[in-house]
């Protein structure tokens, strides 16, 4: 971690407990303000109270219907089945649906979500696994890999500490499953992440983390940067990691923002992706309207830091494609993205035209691989559900699943008693039922293919006996007449 890190991390942790304590202080001063100044008006009250603990008993028996009420899911209302935690699972029917609603609806990680404490509120969520420092946990050993135009990404391959499980993947295998995270967009390694990668080492998987031009130490070999969803880089980390572990399953997970950039992988990579799965923890799916209506005041400037700090380094370089002074007296994160690949010396394009070639969703129809999306109804940095989720991806492609719950925050999801995310077991229990959805339908393709080889042999052998020449005819042609199919 650079030097500025542990001071910015420092700084909005500070930020957030002061606001956490001044919350706090005008409870209690209110608390204060309401009580009687004599004995008789206590016991009068006492009555009064034990009517007023009826009646919240009744508020929460209301407040709990108004959890199952479909008006609270605005948008969500077709394709939605509840699951344990008081979590939706919004999706299409399907044979691969019905697989995963029956793993939730047994899930262990779902029934233990932070619902009834001050775990609860989003920004202590927020801000407990995505703005406090990531700590030392991880052992990662480190491959440089230099691409095609002599740009440099970095793969950090966690090597430690091992803790293996009884349960773990690897049965299925005959190499451990690699588990590829993308982190967020601007590059921070944060506290979800670390402990993904730990809880995913301990089940089996062989995770690796992809780290983009610039970001946590890589060096910047040119002014060549990547934009917020060309993944042209992730397509040559993908190849290289297909090379490195041939027969190693891949599934892919996102943190945040680094949805776009693994979204908009899947769509142009379509059925040759290499992955079995992936799955987008608190996604940023509508990215355009996200930059332009803006965050919540605190996150970002805390973001917008985050990136000046980092590219400040590269200033002198950057220098010869874009305005730094424009760049680093950029106000907001829109003004950031515009001045940093819009507004460039050599090239400059509109505001338009970027989005053209970066929306994650451009070509979401071509993703041939399962994407699970674990979002919150209180997320503060992407807004609410209805306004920034796309409900009729989830509702008509069957290959996206939405895991929709009313608290979590923005990759949180804190759970009463233990350190891990409960996002994070979900995430592997849903990459597990993947596992054996495919296998057992192997299994029914192989049995199929056996059985019609079967069959084809006794013909064989019967028109062998006969010694008869079947007559070619126009319809047998057209019967073993076939195209070959193209993906992007």
């Amino acid at each position: 971690m650079p030097a500025w890190g542990p001071a910015l991390s420092l700084a909005l942790t500070a930020l957030s407990l002061i606001c956490l304590l001044a919350r706090w202080l005008g409870r209690f001063t209110d608390s204060t303000r309401k009580k009687p100044e004599h004995r008789k008006e206590e016991k009068a009250k006492e009555e009064v109270v034990e009517e007023d603990e009826e009646d919240e008993e009744d508020e929460l028996e209301e407040d709990e219907e108004e959890e199952e009420n479909p008006a609270f899911w605005d948008g969500f209302s077709k394709g939605q089945e509840l699951v344990p935690g008081g979590c939706r699972l919004i999706f299409k029917r399907s044979a691969l649906a019905h697989c995963l609603l029956r793993t939730f609806r047994k899930s262990v990680a779902l029934s233990e979500p932070a619902h009834s404490s001050w775990l609860s509120g989003p920004h202590v969520q927020t801000f407990y696994h995505f703005m406090l420092p990531a700590g030392q946990g991880l052992q990662l050993a480190r491959e440089n890999l230099q691409l095609a135009d002599n740009g440099l990404v970095a793969l950090d391959w966690v090597v430690g500490p091992w803790a293996p499980s009884p349960q773990v993947v690897t049965n299925a295998y005959s190499s451990p499953p690699v588990l590829l995270v993308i982190p967020n967009s601007w590059g921070r390694l944060t506290r979800n992440v670390v402990q993904l990668c730990l809880l995913a080492l301990e089940k089996g998987y062989y995770p690796v983390i992809f780290h983009r031009r610039g970001h946590q130490g890589s060096p910047l070999l040119n002014t060549q940067l990547q934009t917020f969803g060309d993944p042209s880089d992730l397509k040559e980390a993908v190849t290289y990691i297909r090379f490195r572990q041939p027969a190693a399953p891949l599934f892919l997970v996102s943190e945040g923002s680094g949805s776009a950039l693994l979204l908009s992988y899947l769509g142009e990579c379509g059925s040759s992706s290499y992955a079995t799965g992936a799955a987008c923890i608190s996604p940023v799916l509508r990215c355009r309207e996200w930059f332009e209506d803006g965050l919540p005041w605190l996150y970002e400037r805390a973001f917008l830091l985050y990136q000046k700090i980092t590219l400040s380094r590269y200033a002198t370089a950057l220098d010869d494609i874009v305005d730094t002074d424009k760049l680093f007296m950029s106000r907001s994160l829109r003004e950031f993205e515009e001045a940093l690949f819009c507004h460039t010396k050599n090239l400059p394009i509109s505001w338009d035209t970027y989005w053209d070639d970066n929306d994650p969703l451009r070509d979401v129809d071509e993703a041939a691989v399962p994407v699970l999306c674990i979002c919150s109804a209180d997320d503060p940095v992407r807004g609410p559900p209805g306004q920034t989720l796309p409900t009729k991806l989830f509702q008509n492609n069957p290959y996206f699943f939405l895991l929709l719950s009313r608290h979590g925050g923005h990759c949180g999801f804190l759970r009463e008693h233990s350190s891990p995310a409960w996002s994070h077991e979900a995430t592997l229990e849903y990459f597990q039922a993947l596992t054996e959805f495919f296998r057992s339908e192997e299994k029914v393709k192989g049995l199929s293919r056996h059985r019609s080889s079967f069959l084809a042999g006794r013909r064989r052998r019967f028109t062998l006996q006969k010694r008869e020449v079947a007559p070619t005819s126009p319809r047998l042609e057209e019967m073993f007449s076939w195209k070959r199919s193209y993906t992007k």
